[in-house]
């Protein structure tokens, strides 16, 4: 018989988690942070193991992450920020660079590290994801966040029944 390993069900309010929020664009990164904080805390994280890290802007994200990833002591971090684009490339190298660190640090340390920085073209388009008609991105990656903890917890326990019937390594 086929197992599915969602994690659904699984309490999460003994995990500790962590959003690092950019406080460059102030008017968009606040409504992200205020929707992924709302999120966690819907989605059974207990208020007293959520912490917030802010940092002065996006480029500064991966660098907050790193320490708290490597620390072994968090379930998942929520990375926040807002990259517009200006009158130079600058924002690409931003969002490439902020991109791929957070990717390697999650697979680094196996850890869900949600990317909910905005890489908009203009102001407009970051306010429609920051709570406008596109919803929020906030919201979005605390629930992505929320779901990959379940799956991790699902998956070592399947992982550890396995050793227990003598099937692991």
């Amino acid at each position: 018989m086929v197992q599915t390993l969602d994690g659904r069900g699984l309490s999460l309010a003994a995990c500790r988690v962590a959003v690092v929020v950019a406080e460059y664009n102030p008017h968009i990164t606040e409504s992200l942070s205020r929707a992924a904080l709302e999120t966690l805390l819907a989605g059974g994280v207990a208020s007293s193991n959520i912490v917030v890290v802010k940092v002065p802007g996006a480029w500064e994200l991966p660098q907050a992450a790193q320490p708290l990833a490597a620390s072994g002591q968090l379930a998942g971090i929520v990375c926040l920020g807002a990259v517009i684009k200006g009158e130079t490339t600058h924002d690409q190298h931003l969002n490439r660079a902020i991109s791929l660190r957070l990717c390697e640090m999650s697979s680094q340390y196996e850890l869900p590290i949600a990317m909910g920085v905005l890489m908009c073209n203009d102001v407009e388009q970051a306010l429609q994801r920051s709570g406008g008609v596109m919803g929020n991105k906030g919201e979005e990656a605390a629930s992505a966040v929320l779901e990959m903890i379940r799956n991790q917890m699902a998956i070592q326990a399947w992982l550890r029944s396995l050793d227990a019937i003598g099937i692991g390594n």
